[in-house]
């Protein structure tokens, strides 16, 4: 490295630094202000601890007794056990080059690394582990699950920094991957633009595996092309320059893409996973609390 280029490196490491440590304190404050508790309510332990022994009673399950206590006091005693608090979030996050996109306030990338920071501290102050896998059309990046601030911070820091070396978008990809690689049940929000085909299998099994949540971030302008004429346009997945007629697409590409949109919702209906939708021109703070509430009287009519 020539000095000029160490110098911009260090550089750009402090500006990413600063980066992750200003997502961090918002997200602290959000989730404090916020999310206090919400988060605990809506999310099940994955299992059973034990809490205590006490006498058997009529109708006790006798598979329960502890026989060690009862020999002791020479009468039976049975286990009592509570549910397992602790879970495992694992976070499948869409690098591919169509999250680079927004043209409202933020790029679709940007909303993505807030909304991981913002659930990764949550988990994080419910001592949950925190693991993180993204991609393309492949596995770009695995951070194992595990719990502690310096695990959150690096998930953070590979959300703002990826570099990824596909270009496309294969959410099959990152399904089969978290399948074969996390057997436990776990939390997974798969954040995406979910401008793909061919996943609705993998999509079904992980969400019969894992406690499955899609966040679809999208952005109007993919969805409404103006009227303007004559305009050349860059494919960020296909590496390509088009010239297009808008004048004469206009009405077709938003036919399209809204029969695509109504197709990407039917595969959720039929995974029977829970979809949070969010824009790059508005708040994501509005739709997650949605989401949270929605949750919550869905899981007390249970």
């Amino acid at each position: 490295m020539t000095v000029d280029v160490l110098d911009r490196y260090v550089s750009d490491k402090d500006i990413l630094k600063k980066q992750v440590r200003r997502l961090e304190i918002k997200s602290n404050k959000l989730v404090s202000e916020i999310f206090a508790g919400e988060y605990q309510s809506v999310f099940k332990g994955q299992g059973i601890e034990f809490a205590e022994v006490r006498e058997y009673q009529i109708g006790d399950d006798f598979r329960s007794i502890d026989h060690n206590v009862t020999a002791r006091y020479g009468k039976p005693y049975i286990k009592l056990f509570s549910e397992e608090r602790e879970l495992t979030v694992i976070f499948l996050i869409d690098i591919s080059s169509s999250q680079c996109f927004g043209s409202a306030d933020k790029l679709k990338s940007e909303i993505a690394a807030e909304v991981v920071a913002l659930l990764a501290v949550a988990s994080l102050k419910n001592n949950d582990r925190v693991g993180m896998l993204s991609f393309t059309d492949k596995v770009e990046k695995i951070i194992t699950p595990r719990k502690g601030r310096n695990n959150v911070l690096r998930i953070i820091d590979e959300v703002l920094d990826s570099n990824p070396s596909g270009t496309k978008t294969s959410i099959s990809s990152a399904l089969k991957a978290i399948n074969e690689i996390w057997r436990r049940r776990a939390v997974v929000f798969l954040i995406s633009d979910f401008q793909d085909e061919n996943y609705e299998k993998d999509l079904a099994i992980t969400a019969k595996r894992h406690d499955l949540i899609c966040v679809r971030i999208e952005d109007d302008r993919e969805n409404d092309l103006p009227s303007v004429g004559l305009v050349e346009m860059k494919d960020p997945e296909i590496k390509e320059m088009i010239t297009i007629d808008t004048s004469a697409m206009s009405e077709s590409f938003k036919r399209k893409s809204k029969s695509f949109k109504k197709k990407t919702d039917r595969i959720f209906q039929k995974a029977k996973v829970s979809v949070i939708n969010l824009n790059t021109d508005g708040t994501y703070i509005k739709p997650l609390i949605r989401f949270f509430k929605e949750r919550e009287r869905r899981i007390r009519r249970i």
